[in-house]
């Protein structure tokens, strides 16, 4: 069973937006969801109060035991975990512990840059020669052509790993949090650029062969 930490010790960069659309994406394909949040702001959990019951299940997973954290329960098939910014240390290492794949969501800000860079190295360093477990980062809020996308294109390309893709600054991801959706709950259409962009991303969470990463460009 594939466990997806979403991590960042920056804060506001993306982490319950991206954590919530990797569990829709999961539960639109039929899987046995779960979402995890041990950020005390609980921002995944309220997502989840507000999702609707017509729309792909998820359940929430409570994560957190008194001695720890605990594994999805027996029945789950696939589980994402969101975290706190300020993520370090014995915390870092009891998730990681428990994470297959880590995706870190990086804005093109020079400050989320420099933030992420130490985290990054430090997140390699513990999954280092341990089978079966993969990083990789998300570009947030990702202008095409701006010259922020240019310096974070810049940054990660000096990173040994991956940058799967890069998501617009669009207002379909407020939208659908407000109302506990993903675009993988709505009709294609809608979202048809949103999902282009995410392809290369549900790719990776499969397991599938790489193809072209898709841009931010408008």
């Amino acid at each position: 069973m594939p466990v997806v930490l979403i991590a960042n010790p920056k804060g506001g960069v993306g982490k319950s937006t991206l954590a919530t659309h990797v569990a829709g994406y999961f539960a639109n394909q039929g899987h046995a969801v779960m979402l995890g949040d041990v950020d005390r702001q609980q921002s995944s959990r309220l997502w989840l109060g507000l999702r609707p019951a017509q729309v792909a299940p998820i359940q929430g997973w409570d994560a957190e035991g008194e001695e720890g954290l605990l594994r999805p329960p027996r029945g789950t098939t696939h589980a994402v975990l969101d975290s706190p910014a300020g993520l370090h240390g014995k915390r870092l290492k009891q998730v990681l512990a428990l994470a297959d794949q880590v995706l870190v969501p990086l804005q093109p800000s020079l400050f989320d840059i420099y933030a992420t860079s130490d985290f990054v190295h430090r997140l390699l360093e513990r999954t280092e020669g341990k089978a079966g477990k993969r990083v990789a980062l998300v570009g947030m809020r990702v202008g095409g052509r701006t010259l922020a996308a240019g310096q974070l294109r810049e940054f990660v390309a000096r990173l040994d790993v991956p940058v799967v893709t890069e998501l617009r600054d669009t207002q379909n991801y407020v939208q659908l949090a407000a109302r506990g959706l993903t675009l993988f709950d709505v009709a294609p259409g809608r979202v048809q650029r949103d999902l282009a962009q995410w392809e290369p991303l549900m790719r990776w969470l499969d397991g599938r062969p790489a193809g072209p990463a898709a841009s931010g460009n408008p």
